[in-house]
């Protein structure tokens, strides 16, 4: 006998069932977008506010900030931070957490290089892959010991963060090509993941190809939803989308294009900037586009409800900490090639900390079940320009550790206070 996948409930079918449920005009959209707001569903608007406040706050403190230099720099500088963040996102929907992605970087970047180096001197592919392979089975290690035994992630991956640790450490004096604790990254592949850049042509044409492909989903997809009767956003809101989209991609190419070299010339998009907008696009697909991500998101609201409904919440939840080991691991490599090297000396404990800062300052809730992988980007640009700001400012770590740490409170109390509006609501 054959059996229909579970359906959560009724309502997540997202198809109209009252007045104002379609949104058949700009009016109502904004109608309907300013009740969400008043009760506390105000989605990126605070964030995006913020990081354009930071922006205004350090260019009138150093006019160096906008320069075209300074601002590619910074995307170089929060790719860590929002691959880190992603990573996080996956199980902070789940309403668990991972402490111990920090460390799980820094195993995939020591595994990476080790294959790199002598005396093995694999491909670069290869090497890559067996490190983002390591990173996911130790995610789905723990996942399975959280979800098979019923232990607190918080107690797993704090042990996990403290094991990571010492594997990491070990595994870099016995690998036979690390030099005071350090393992070079020799490949010109890896280290151009960051160092290198695309050809101001390439970055042109690959600006194109991304907006005609993201044009023709949001506004085909738009049109499949109003003919099948579901909720979707007007035709000009759909378009406005897509041009604000085009609008930000030309100025980032533009900005990446212009010399920013002192004694040659040096143009075009870092490398690194459309592998993290390629794992930002797989992942939001995933979560938003998938019955996988649907249960995640199912689970994270009510565990109980998700589990009546048929969902094997052993399996999802193993797989969401397998994800985010996975995206740790990538995260590691950019962090190798960024240094051009990997050592006992990472602070993985602090990268955890970055990585929940990103994913929370963007909006994904601590609580579970609300959240989405942009939150992640958007956080990580944030705590980037803060210490890229500050940076340049001549400012300590101390002060950078305090504002970071006054900023994460900021946006937990939003957080917290717009859990409060719609309880109310």
């Amino acid at each position: 006998m054959t059996t229909s996948p579970p359906q959560l409930a009724p309502q997540d079918t997202g198809r109209v069932t009252g007045t104002g449920a379609a949104h058949t005009s700009l009016k109502s959209f904004l109608g309907d977008w300013a009740k969400r707001a008043r009760s506390g569903e105000s989605g990126v608007l605070p964030v995006v506010a913020g990081l354009v406040l930071i922006v205004i706050v350090f260019q009138v403190q150093s006019p160096v900030f906008l320069s075209a230099g300074n601002l590619t720099n910074l995307l170089v500088q929060g790719a860590v931070f929002v691959l880190l963040g992603m990573a996080e996102v996956f199980v902070l929907l789940l309403g668990e957490i991972d402490l111990s992605i920090g460390y799980l970087a820094g195993i995939g970047a020591v595994v990476t290089g080790a294959l790199l180096a002598y005396p093995y001197q694999a491909p670069w592919w290869v090497a890559i892959a067996a490190g983002l392979v390591v990173t996911s089975a130790l995610g789905a290690l723990q996942g399975t010991l959280i979800t098979r035994l019923g232990l607190p992630s918080f107690v797993v991956t704090l042990s996990g963060l403290l094991g990571f640790e010492g594997l990491m450490i070990l595994m870099i004096d016995n690998s036979g090509s690390a030099s005071g604790g350090t393992i070079r990254i020799t490949d010109n592949v890896v280290n151009d993941l960051v160092n290198g850049n695309l050809s101001p042509l390439a970055g042109w044409l690959a600006l194109a190809a991304v907006l005609v492909v993201y044009g023709a989903v949001n506004l085909l997809a738009s049109r499949r939803r109003r003919a099948s009767g579901l909720v979707a956003v007007p035709p000009s809101v759909a378009i406005a989308k897509v041009a604000v989209t085009a609008a930000a991609g030309v100025v980032l190419v533009w900005i990446c294009n212009t010399n920013r070299g002192a004694l040659v010339p040096l143009r075009g998009v870092p490398w690194v900037v459309p592998i993290v907008l390629g794992v930002f696009v797989a992942w939001t697909a995933l979560l938003g586009r998938t019955r996988f991500g649907r249960y995640i998101y199912a689970i994270g609201g009510n565990a109980e409800a998700a589990r009546r409904a048929g969902v094997n919440l052993t399996r999802v939840r193993t797989l969401a900490f397998t994800l985010s080991g996975l995206t740790s691991g990538a995260a590691g490599v950019i962090y190798a090639s960024r240094l051009g090297s990997i050592s006992v000396n990472i602070d993985g404990g602090t990268l955890v900390l970055y990585a929940v800062a990103a994913a929370v300052i963007g909006g994904t809730s601590l609580f579970g079940g609300r959240g989405k992988v942009l939150h992640a980007v958007l956080g990580g640009l944030v705590i980037a320009a803060i210490y890229n700001g500050m940076g340049l400012l001549g400012m300590g770590a101390a002060v950078q550790y305090m504002v970071t740490a006054l900023v994460l409170l900021a946006a937990v109390t939003v957080d917290a206070v717009a859990r409060r509006n719609r309880r109310a609501a």
